[in-house]
């Protein structure tokens, strides 16, 4: 068989899995439009009408607006990304986690991703009574009471652990992140809506046709200007030893990369969930009496306040550090150098060697949560000033942009993988089948 036959196979599997994720997303736009039984829609809608801007806005952004229109994966995958953050802390500070997760392979793997799985379980079942008693006594549901809330709990946590299996399936049969490929659509499923009403508001003279034309460079420059910081590295040279019977010589060279920004978006996440949770506290007790003080709070951590910007930038910087320490410790990559036998060229192994690659993650991170801290709050000025749609958040465009990112990447990848076998064939290299 020729090369050709080689490469056209392996664009068919390429084409299979872009079409089973393909599928998988439609089938998730589906769901959020399949409404939980017993809800009163003019309600929600009114509910929601209410509360633009807080925590009710952030999380129906991410779920694709599915809990505006309180469908049956309103909780999305939130449940799931909050117990795998939560067991990233737990295996960083629990050594025996650490030991039965990362030192048993493949079965390791297996026992991580089934206490994930349990931990979303858990999680969907609290939140899913929790918001399923506050829509009964709110009275967003037609008939409340044990009936109602029952039902919505059942929809609820059957909704996120269908989506939980949908993404796994896309790891496996598709191609990229599933769960990430989720929070994406649901993003992106916006934003027709978000430059239909930017068009309407500039059509009624809210919004100059200047002004749009402004932020629509702005929002190409800042898209150029996170791709740039996320494929930035800083490599550090890595000597690794040839050993020989009498003597030890200098064996090959490498690099060790280290990213500006290695802690991602989840940094953006928790600083936005915080500081937007005052707001939403204030939306469902503040008219309570005692619970005033929630109202003062909501208004001045508004975005574009000075208290919100400040605890905004501290919150992405704080958790910055905090998560790329837990998740990059410097002794871990030090031990791993140490045991692959390679070394830093003028620093000696062991604790300086950790000093080292510590202060260079430290600068590092200075200059990654600088980035982040410009890139999450640069676009609230422009929805405070301009009016424009909340999916312009730069919390929602770093999500975006890095799992296309990181999308691209996997499918160039897969590629070359195929391009790399059909060479093996082609070559009829001696054991290869076997």
């Amino acid at each position: 068989m020729s090369a050709l036959g080689f490469k056209s196979d392996g664009l068919k599997e390429l084409w299979s899995r872009l079409r089973f994720v393909l599928l998988a997303i439609i089938i998730y736009r589906i769901g959020t439009h399949i409404p939980v039984p017993g809800i009163d829609p003019l309600k929600i809608s009114s509910l929601f009408d209410q509360n633009q801007g807080t925590l009710l806005g952030l999380f129906n952004m991410f779920s694709g607006g599915a809990l505006e229109r309180m469908s049956i994966m309103a909780l999305n995958v939130v449940p799931y990304i909050t117990a795998a953050i939560v067991m990233n802390l737990l295996e960083a500070t629990t050594p025996s986690l650490k030991k039965l997760f990362r030192q048993e392979g493949e079965a390791g793997r297996r026992k991580r991703t089934a206490y994930v799985r349990l931990g979303t379980l858990v999680l969907a079942i609290f939140q899913s009574i929790g918001f399923a008693i506050a829509l009964s006594s709110q009275g967003m549901a037609v008939n409340p009471g044990l009936g109602f809330v029952v039902t919505a709990v059942i929809s609820f946590v059957t909704g996120t652990m269908f989506l939980v299996w949908l993404g796994e399936q896309v790891n496996e049969r598709g191609i990229g992140n599933g769960i990430s490929l989720i929070i994406f659509a649901s993003i992106v499923s916006g934003l027709p809506s978000a430059v239909g009403q930017s068009f309407e508001a500039s059509r009624q003279g809210e919004i100059s046709l200047l002004l749009l034309l402004l932020i629509a460079i702005f929002a190409i420059l800042a898209i150029a200007f996170i791709v740039w910081i996320e494929r930035a590295q800083r490599r550090i040279t890595v000597n690794y030893a040839r050993r020989s019977p009498n003597q030890m010589n200098m064996g090959q060279a490498s690099h060790l990369p280290l990213k500006v920004n290695m802690a991602g978006v989840i940094p953006a996440i928790f600083a936005s969930s915080l500081v937007l949770f005052p707001a939403s506290m204030s939306s469902w007790f503040g008219q309570n009496d005692g619970f005033e003080w929630l109202q003062e709070v909501s208004l001045a951590l508004s975005p574009g306040q000075p208290l919100y910007v400040v605890v905004f930038a501290v919150l992405i910087a704080y958790f910055c550090f905090f998560y790329t320490a837990i998740q990059f410790p410097a002794k871990d990559i030090s031990d791993n150098l140490k045991r692959s036998g390679g070394f830093l060229p003028g620093i000696r192994p062991g604790d300086h060697t950790v000093d080292y690659i510590d202060n260079v993650m430290s600068r590092l991170t200075i200059w990654g949560s600088l980035y982040m801290i410009v890139i999450c709050l640069a676009p609230q000025f422009l929805i405070v000033s301009a009016n424009a749609p909340f999916y312009l958040g730069g919390t929602s465009l770093l999500i975006a942009v890095v799992v296309v990112m990181d999308f691209m990447a996997q499918v160039q990848s897969h590629l070359l993988s195929s391009q790399y076998q059909s060479l093996m064939k082609k070559a009829n290299l001696k054991g290869y089948k076997r």
